[in-house]
């Protein structure tokens, strides 16, 4: 016999167990299904989280490396890999324990195995990690009134290569190298490669990165690309845009070669003793049922409404799995609280994803939300910029920071502020200011008139906004 709920989730990455905790809070009787033996997904245990513990490592290590230049002598120190490895891992086990937690702390049942739709607002369980796999025993079957599948992405490959545990690597295999490698080519300079760029640079890997499209970040605004090139080709990592991969291989010494043609046509080899492929996601629709409902896909993706609703009644999508959703993980959690909202037949507010922050972790850190100058003018707004670098600003220089800034893009005729984008020290920690000034439909006025703290970091937000009036106190 089927058991009942009022709502299955299938996945518990950050937008999956979102999406059930909040149904809990709001009365559901709710599920979760999960094929690992652990929670949190791809973000906690091979993305977002284990990623940001080596750069915060990696920038203590290159603050050893560099303590003369704030007064420190600083000799004998070394890098313990193992150690650094531990603490990423104890964070991680500690942070999946916490999300246990919180699932049973909001009764939420835990279903442990391979979930699938069976058609019908039905939900098909089978034990082990996938269907016909080793270990599956007999399908334990669900039925609800409400489905959310949050089953996420996985990283993409290039044809012919297969990943392995030290030579050919994807964020995952990368995240548990035994050691450092002496060099690492890195294919796609999207966020993934270039916040592994920074980590290895940093920890003494000799790094090279190759992008196909004519620029790093490719999806920021165009002068935070120029300057992170700039930066990286200063801190002296390799950077190839504008270049197609014609072959990668394994070497016969146990390393990869990498032969590429750049935009002048000449073919150029590099050979390192790792490869980083880190040319995109794609999202887990195989496999998971979908063909037995109404849901349209596009290129993979699932096709949703405002309300993370499918085209069949009773099912939600969210997360990496979503077309036309940034694959971040923060977006992944609001639309799971809007499906669960709606599903729960509570007044919900459909996203705005120009309201979207996208952070970056490299040095320097990279943050943005709204329209880029080329897609405001491209939008027919008549643009006006402010921009304002940390070179100028008085935090940035007890830090030691001279380079970045905070560039403004707004309308000229009223002062909306339609996209702001930030280069440099912590910014990851400063976007959410504009995130806010943007969807309380704040001005460039507005924030020019809001009351900064000194010295802070922030300070070049303020500044940038009297930057749109040629109005800029600093500079």
């Amino acid at each position: 016999m089927a058991e009942t709920h009022d709502l299955v989730v299938i996945g518990s990455g950050p937008g999956g167990y979102v999406a059930a905790i909040r149904a809990g809070q709001l009365g559901l009787r709710t599920a979760i299904v999960e094929k690992d033996d652990k929670f949190g997904g791809t973000c906690l245990h091979w993305g977002c989280i284990p990623t940001k513990a080596l750069l915060f490592d990696a920038e203590v290590y290159d603050y050893f490396k560099n303590a003369s230049e704030y007064g420190i002598k600083c000799q004998g120190f070394s890098l313990d890999w193992d150690a650094v490895q531990s603490r990423k891992n104890k964070i991680v086990t500690k942070l999946a324990k916490g999300v246990e937690f919180l699932l049973k702390k909001n009764k939420v049942e835990i279903i442990q195995g391979y979930g699938s739709l069976a058609g019908g607002r039905r939900v098909s369980v089978t034990e082990g990690e996938g269907p016909g796999r080793a270990g599956a025993g007999k399908p334990r079957e669900l039925t609800a009134k409400n489905i959310v599948i949050a089953t996420g992405s996985e990283a993409k490959m290039i044809p012919g290569l297969k990943p392995d545990a030290k030579t050919i690597l994807t964020n995952k295999e990368i995240l548990a190298l035994k050691n450092i490698p002496k060099s690492l080519v890195i294919i796609g300079a999207g966020a993934v490669g270039v916040e592994f760029a920074s980590i290895y640079h940093r920890l003494g890997t000799a790094v090279t990165l190759i992008e196909m499209l004519p620029r790093l970040v490719p999806l920021e605004d165009e002068e935070v690309a120029a300057e992170l090139e700039r930066s990286f080709r200063k801190q002296g990592i390799a950077v190839h845009t504008g270049t197609k991969v014609q072959k990668a291989a394994k070497t016969a010494k146990g390393g990869v070669s990498v032969e590429f043609t750049g935009p002048d046509g000449k073919s150029q080899t590099v050979e390192a003793e790792a490869l980083l492929v880190a040319v995109g996601r794609a999202p887990n629709t195989g496999n998971v049922g979908l063909e037995k409902t109404r849901a349209k896909l596009e290129r993979g993706f699932v096709k949703v409404d405002g309300y993370m609703r499918t085209d069949e009644p009773g099912l939600y999508a969210i997360g990496d799995i979503v077309a036309g959703s940034p694959l971040l993980a923060h977006v992944g959690e609001m639309e799971g609280i809007v499906a669960v909202t709606h599903a729960a037949g509570r007044e919900a507010e459909p996203i705005n994803y120009r309201q979207a922050p996208n952070c970056t972790y490299c040095e320097p850190e990279i943050s943005s939300v709204g329209l880029t100058e080329r897609q405001a003018r491209e939008a027919g707004h008549k643009v006006k910029i402010g921009k304002f670098p940390f070179s100028a600003n008085s935090k940035a220089a007890i830090l030691g920071v001279r380079e970045g800034f905070v560039k403004i893009v707004s309308d000229e005729q009223y002062g909306e502020i339609l996209g702001v984008h930030m280069i440099g020290p912590r910014v990851t920690e400063m976007i959410a200011e504009a995130v806010v000034a943007m969807r309380l439909e704040g001005t460039v006025e507005d924030l020019a008139h809001a009351i900064h703290p000194h010295p802070t970091l922030t300070e070049a937000v303020l500044e940038a906004a009297h930057a749109v009036a040629d109005a800029a106190i600093h500079i």
